[in-house]
């Protein structure tokens, strides 16, 4: 598995992780709400790792992906016959958890039957397999996390509320990375290091007209569109003689730098289309004509991709390439 780090200085950031050190010295239900990829399983991890479960399991499980038809099999288990094609018992994900941490992701996404059979596991700590007569015990920690208001969806009745409350016995709220813009730098310099790592090549940098674009960026996609972004960039311009620069950076990101530049005839206007038109072809070079590939480099859809290299290769023969 990926190592995994909690990584920041500013005061918002420090504050979370001192509430988290103590925490984690116990073993209290803790529901972790933030926006989608600020790193609430990164701090659900931080949480099993410094606890006295550390060498237990831990069990990430994200609610959203569980079928509907089988959310209750799939987590409390069943025993063979208990349903039409249920042909050998299944312990569960909360028994896989024993003795250590079961982190339910999304939480807000379990339907309100699985919900009720939660409610009674976190209460007295016994689940009831379909199939069987009789309760089972299991010694488990849950760690929720939701990225979606649990106090309006109790409102509307789409989540019920005393497992609202019996889950937030520590509620933890991970901040937006447009909230820590003081943490990006070192953010940056760690995904960095780390896709040069893993693709084995050279790290990369960034001059300080594109850093400032980096901490003023908005960042809805947080800390993973910041991971996506290195990685990203480190592929398609690790050979790069010399820091990167605003040109460098996707379109959305620098479009105030664009309108700056402009409106100052003392600034030299940047080439966006060149610069789009040449991250295009490293990614094609990357990926071998990849157009799936190179468009999730890239970051943008297939058919955007598509759309773009049709407005700048229309005369070029060269890249109509029939790769998918």
């Amino acid at each position: 598995m990926e190592h995994f780090s909690l990584i920041g200085n500013s005061p918002i950031f420090r504050q979370l992780l001192n509430t988290a050190q103590l925490v984690a010295a116990t073993r209290a239900t803790v529901l972790i709400s933030g926006e989608s990829g600020c790193g609430k399983e990164n701090l659900a991890r931080f949480l099993h790792t410094h606890s006295p479960l550390a060498s237990r399991p831990f069990i990430a499980v994200n609610c959203a992906n569980l079928p509907e038809n089988l959310v209750e099999s799939e987590l409390f288990g069943h025993r063979r016959g208990a349903f039409s094609n249920a042909v050998v018992d299944r312990d569960g994900l909360v028994r896989a958890a024993h003795n250590g941490t079961l982190f339910l992701d999304e939480i807000g996404e379990l339907p309100m039957t699985a919900q009720a059979k939660l409610l009674r596991f976190l209460e007295n700590g016994e689940i009831l397999p379909l199939g069987y007569d009789q309760p089972i015990k299991a010694n488990v920690r849950v760690i929720a996390a939701t990225n979606c208001d649990l106090e309006k969806m109790v409102k509307i009745g789409r989540f019920r509320a005393d497992l609202f409350y019996r889950l937030q016995v520590v509620p933890m709220e991970v901040p937006p990375l447009r909230e820590r813009a003081g943490d990006i730098a070192l953010l940056i310099t760690h995904f960095i290091e780390l896709a040069a790592q893993q693709h084995g090549l050279p790290t990369i940098s960034f001059d300080m007209a594109a850093l400032g674009v980096l901490r003023t960026y908005s960042w809805p996609g947080n800390v993973r569109e910041l991971k996506n972004l290195c990685e990203r960039l480190t592929i398609l311009c690790g050979h790069q003689h010399g820091p990167l620069g605003v040109g460098n950076l996707p379109l959305n990101m620098h479009g105030e730098q664009r309108t700056a530049a402009i409106a100052s005839p003392a600034t030299a206007p940047l080439n966006l289309e060149q610069t789009e038109r040449d991250m295009i072809l490293q990614a094609l070079e990357q990926t071998r004509g990849n157009r799936s590939r190179a468009a999730k480099l890239l970051g943008i859809s297939r058919y955007t991709l598509l759309y773009r290299m049709k407005k700048y290769f229309a005369e070029e023969k060269s890249l109509t390439l029939g790769i998918e």
